[in-house]
């Protein structure tokens, strides 16, 4: 492995290690999952410009300006995944939320032969069949006591999964900028598209945030947004995309240990194995068929 290529694999698997320990960060920052995606973006997007003022970086719009209607609908589509996902949270674990997101690389198998003419074997459809059982798996297993509506808890992370599923199709189109100047202008769309939202529906107070509410919510949106998102970036550049597939995993590894051996939140049976036929067939999926 090339030195650069090894720096990447770091860079990335610390990056997920991070996308990982999300969960509880959010939990703990008590305004609504709209707003705090909103907050998200802000803080994220403020870290971006700052970075690219301090090494005089510039985004060419004359050269994106084609492009310019698919940056804003894949970064409103990121905003509202965010909201589905911080949802699922509050109704389920954050192992089960997060294994049941990791659907989205079988959905974005499934509509790439119809948008890009790609052939679908029965590999691809073996693996989707599998982890759609492992959705079901999940969900027919959820405990509905203690006011915890795990079901609706499943729903909000499986539409997390088809929006972030949308955000990579979308992303497939957009060729003429790359990594921190798309994840810049994303976050931008983001806002665009969740500031309306937000001061129709809940509005923007901080009334309710403690100490620990403020320091979660900048852990969230300066670390987990945007350090690491401009981390997986610059890493995907010099990374073979099988070793990114492998490496991904990390993500849902660290938030399964962290949901169950410091939240103390408990799996069943039937989710563990729905838990692991999402993640196995999904990381089949995208390794090469010889493999």
């Amino acid at each position: 492995m090339k030195n650069s290529e090894r720096k990447a694999a770091l860079m990335l698997t610390l990056s997920m290690a991070v996308f990982g320990t999300l969960g509880p960060f959010v939990r703990n920052i008590p305004i609504s999952s709209a707003q705090l995606a909103l907050s998200r973006a802000v803080l994220a997007a403020v870290l971006i410009m700052t970075y690219m003022c301090i090494t005089k970086q510039k985004i060419q719009f004359s050269t994106i300006r084609k492009e310019l209607p698919l940056l804003l609908f894949s970064g409103g589509a990121m905003g509202v995944n965010w909201i589905l996902l911080f949802e699922a949270y509050k109704y389920t674990t954050v192992s089960s939320a997060t294994l049941v997101y990791y659907f989205a690389p079988v959905i974005v198998t499934i509509v790439c032969p119809f948008l890009f003419k790609e052939k679908l074997g029965i590999k691809q459809i073996i693996c989707f069949c599998m982890a759609t059982i492992g959705i079901v798996l999940m969900t027919g297993s959820g405990d509905l006591s203690a006011g915890n509506n795990h079901v609706l808890g499943f729903v909000f992370a499986f539409g997390a999964a088809v929006l972030y599923a949308t955000v990579v199709l979308i992303n497939k189109f957009i060729k003429n900028i790359g990594g921190i100047h798309r994840t810049l202008l994303q976050f931008a769309s983001a806002i665009i598209v969740l500031l309306p939202y937000v001061l129709t529906t809940s509005g923007i107070s901080f009334d309710g945030m403690t100490s620990t509410g403020w320091i979660n919510l900048l852990i969230v949106g300066f670390i987990h947004t945007g350090v690491t998102y401009c981390m997986y970036f610059t890493a995907l550049r010099d990374i073979s995309g099988q070793k990114a597939a492998i490496l991904s995993y990390v993500d849902p590894l660290v938030a399964v240990i962290i949901s169950v051996f410091i939240l103390s939140e408990s799996m069943t049976m039937m989710q563990i194995a729905g838990g692991l036929l999402i993640l196995g067939f999904t990381l089949w999926n995208e390794l090469p068929s010889k493999r």
